[in-house]
């Protein structure tokens, strides 16, 4: 079972709702947390596209490499970061609606190595919840330029 998941459904084109979403440096529109982000690698996204991004959590900043293990335009993309015995891989899987739009389900994976993080791991899995948990949804309201949105969001 995913430790953090969601879905939302937004009234735009699968090709456009996947090329934002994609498109790291617009991570800064769509999580709070993300004051930074910069490519390290040259050439389109693909699977290897590294990114440094830099969150401001509690007043202090961190930075994490971002790497691009899976994509493929417009179904499919999943990026993972690691650091200090903690993997966390995020799944994002993109589907046509029958009236034009697109569903956007996203999963998050929390992994763990040695005894300190194992431990911490519930309170990892909180903070990311807090943090990225409605990341889709300012997604939406970015893309279709509304200020409400929660309407079409499922969460499970």
């Amino acid at each position: 079972m995913p430790d953090i998941q969601d879905s939302v459904i937004i009234s735009k084109p699968v090709d456009e709702v996947f090329s934002f979403a994609a498109n790291m440096d617009n991570s800064t529109k769509i999580m709070e947390n993300v004051v930074a982000i910069e490519k390290l690698t040259d050439g389109p996204i693909q699977v290897g596209s590294k990114f440094k991004e830099t969150r401001e959590i509690r007043g202090r900043q961190a930075s994490s490499i971002i790497v691009f293990i899976e994509f493929i335009p417009n179904e499919r993309y999943v990026v993972q970061s690691e650091a200090n015995g903690l993997k966390v891989i995020y799944h994002y899987d993109f589907k046509p609606t029958v009236d034009g739009g697109t569903k956007v389900h996203f999963q998050g994976d929390i992994h763990t190595s040695g005894i300190v993080m194992k431990l911490t791991k519930p309170i990892i899995r909180k903070i990311l919840k807090k943090e990225d948990g409605d990341h889709l949804s300012q997604l939406k309201k970015v893309l279709e330029g509304t200020s409400e949105g929660e309407e079409t969001t499922i969460k499970d």
